[in-house]
């Protein structure tokens, strides 16, 4: 069985994701992270990020994290040490990052990264509640949301989500044919392109309004159809 846990990386989610793992107690526990995020996570050891619209928007996340008492990425930590209490294999499923956001920056036409310039100093102003208002949004209807950020930023959503989703659920299908049960841990905007590059194999899903509202056990996953 295949298991993905919806989250974002702001979010106050550690202990609903530790109680997803040490419930389901999987044989791999499946990261959204590169070994250097992952190594840089579970030190705290900050990254150098320069000046640039990524670094605006790592910047906006970072700002946004602290609003609700959180570390970026400390649903992550929480997996992570989650299944090493448990013995669970530590998989990590994603591209390296910097070489990822190097491209996204290198293939945008000149419109895009005027764009991303523009968002990425709207985000250091933004707050708590505006967040809040886009994640309504996205959860009201998620093909919508995807298909204006890929009107608006057709390279991102193409290298971000698209080739991440194929690579990663290629990946997570692998674990769990050659390992057993896999509990995946995502972000939320991919758990839908993995469902459907999963077609074919048991999928569950715990989304994020579920982990944030609660802490869900395996009666509260929602079973989800593979041929979306």
């Amino acid at each position: 069985m295949i298991t993905l846990l919806g989250v974002g990386h702001v979010f106050d989610i550690g202990r609903s994701i530790r109680s997803e793992i040490l419930t389901r107690r999987p044989k791999v526990v499946a990261l959204e992270l590169d070994p250097i995020r992952y190594h840089t996570l579970m030190s705290r050891t900050p990254r150098a990020r320069g000046i640039s619209p990524l670094a605006l928007l790592a910047q906006f996340q970072i700002r946004i994290a602290r609003q609700y008492g959180v570390e970026v990425g400390d649903e992550m930590v929480a997996a992570a040490q989650a299944a090493q209490e448990i013995g669970s294999e530590i998989a990590l499923i994603d591209q390296d990052s910097r070489a990822i956001l190097q491209r996204v920056w290198r293939d945008m036409s000149l419109t895009e990264r005027v764009r991303l310039l523009v968002s990425a100093v709207g985000g250091l102003f933004t707050r708590k509640e505006k967040v809040e208002a886009e994640l309504q949004r996205f959860y009201q209807n998620e093909p919508a949301f995807l298909q204006e950020f890929a009107r608006e930023l057709p390279t991102a959503k193409r290298i971000l989500i698209d080739e991440r989703d194929a690579s990663m659920g290629r990946t997570i299908r692998q674990l769990a044919e050659s390992k057993g049960d896999v509990v995946a841990v995502v972000g939320e905007g991919h758990v839908e392109g993995l469902v459907q590059q999963l077609a074919g194999t048991p999928v569950q899903v715990v989304h994020l309004e579920a982990l944030r509202s609660t802490t869900p056990g395996p009666n509260a996953t929602a079973s989800v159809s593979v041929q979306l």
